[in-house]
């Protein structure tokens, strides 16, 4: 469980630095912010889960 929580973070803090910084272009913008929602949802998800056992 402690591997997927790991797992989660490194994608959404990639996927956050591409996503709102403006690195990559326009068409790419809106699929990594997307990426990070769903990443960030699965993150705390997986953080709570970790945290009730």
């Amino acid at each position: 469980m402690l591997t997927w929580l790991i797992i989660f973070l490194v994608i959404v803090l990639i996927s956050g630095i591409l996503g709102f910084t403006g690195i990559v272009g326009e068409a790419l913008l809106l699929i990594f912010r997307i990426i990070f929602s769903v990443f960030l949802i699965l993150l705390l998800i997986t953080l709570i889960m970790h945290f009730l056992r």
